[in-house]
């Protein structure tokens, strides 16, 4: 039996204006979906629990079976895993994003979706000019890198940037211990990054350059219970995104390296695909799960026909040819979809609502219903603790 979970992040949404009052699930051309729908189970599940922020890091700690009121520490020390950066007891580690800022605006999260390439070319130079004994940086992926250091508290108010673009930063500038040493770092980041040739050659070509540091996700390190040991699985992960390798890595999940992946609706979607079933093809290899971050993005960007996009590549490029792939190697198979939180077009920022999930055994095909989306899924049973929904991929 090969057990498959797929994480459209952020995929569920309202109804959207410019798609005719219907939500991207709605609007989608998704025939494999539905066709598992139409022979699977279907509901609703609240992955982020009360009191907590709706991100993915307390969103996929629960699609992945744990308890984020137990296991929750911090967004991170999970991308410090993904990245192999060890922390020390009084280590406490940041989310480090390069953003573009103008006239304290907080214009776009993601510097324009900056390249790995470029981004570790800043960040060699904020080391460089910020670092010292007491704070580190490290290099992530695109626009998402860690800062790490013991002079601040994990407690540290920090606002996420994806929630306030268009906003005046002023407001959401980091509060608690420390606060004033960070809030210089960046300022002061903003000096060195501002006559960077990296972002004098964006600004040329149209592009968004990074014109700060912005600090958020705070937290010590965690440990989690081995997946193997609490599913009696042998398992992979394939994410483009550090903080999705990082609770993989932290949960002893394999972290398969494809190539072409990106975190954006650029990222190779048939790789991902053919590197699960490659895995899943060998001897003792059980369970893989396949994040896929273009459906958040589009979200935070407000892009309607993208996120639309991005779902029905998901559909034709991802899901189809592992369902296919399977059933040609006569394997009996579950597989869960799940989306982690919704990123509404409308406000381009997550909520802690309750998302569709979609369950289909090949082995027992049931009368389900013809569309998967956010109001079919309604109609099914609400699984009010995300955390558990997992074990019904493994029953």
């Amino acid at each position: 039996m090969k057990y498959v979970l797929i994480i459209p992040d952020g995929l569920a949404d309202r109804p959207a204006e410019a798609l005719g009052g219907k939500t991207p699930m709605q609007a989608a051309k998704k025939p494999v979906l539905d066709g598992l729908s139409a022979k699977g189970v279907i509901g609703l599940v609240k992955n982020v629990p009360q009191k907590f922020e709706p991100g993915s890091d307390v969103a996929i700690l629960s699609v992945l079976g744990y308890d984020p009121i137990r296991f929750y520490n911090g967004r991170g020390p999970l991308e410090a895993a993904s990245l192999g950066v060890i922390l020390s007891e009084k280590d406490v580690a940041f989310r480090c994003n390069l953003v573009t800022v103008k006239n304290r605006v907080m214009v776009d999260y993601s510097s324009g979706h900056i390249t790995t390439a470029e981004a570790k070319v800043l960040l060699k130079m904020i080391e460089e000019k910020l670092g010292n004994k007491d704070v580190k940086f490290f290099p992530g992926t695109g626009y998402r890198h860690l800062m790490l250091s013991p002079k601040f508290s994990p407690e540290m108010k920090c606002t996420p940037p994806h929630d306030i673009t268009g906003k005046n930063i002023d407001a959401y500038l980091p509060k608690g211990k420390g606060d004033k040493i960070m809030r210089q770092m960046m300022e002061d980041s903003a000096m060195l990054l501002e006559f960077h040739e990296i972002n004098r050659d964006r600004k040329l070509s149209g592009k968004n350059p990074a014109t700060m540091l912005w600090f958020w996700g705070a937290g010590r390190g965690m440990n989690l219970p081995s997946f193997q040991d609490k599913y009696k699985v042998k398992g992979a992960c394939i994410s483009a995104v550090d903080l999705v390798k990082g609770i993989a890595i932290s949960a002893g999940l394999e972290v398969l390296e494809v190539p072409g992946i990106t975190g954006y609706i650029d990222t190779n979607y048939a790789n991902k695909a053919d590197y699960a079933l490659k895995y899943l093809k060998k001897k003792g290899n059980d369970f893989v799960v396949i994040h896929v971050e273009a459906t958040d993005e589009t979200g935070h960007n407000g892009d309607a026909k993208g996120k639309v996009k991005a779902l029905e590549d998901i559909d034709s490029k991802i899901i189809g040819p592992v369902v296919e792939g399977l059933r040609q190697a006569e394997e009996d198979f579950n597989i869960l979809v799940c989306p982690d939180h919704p990123t509404p077009l409308d406000i381009k920022t997550h909520t802690s609502d309750p998302v569709p999930w979609l369950l289909y055994r090949s082995k027992d095909e049931q009368q389900g219903a013809a569309k998967f989306d956010e109001v079919t899924s309604a109609g099914g049973e609400l699984v009010s603790l995300g955390w558990s929904l997992i074990e019904k991929l493994f029953a």
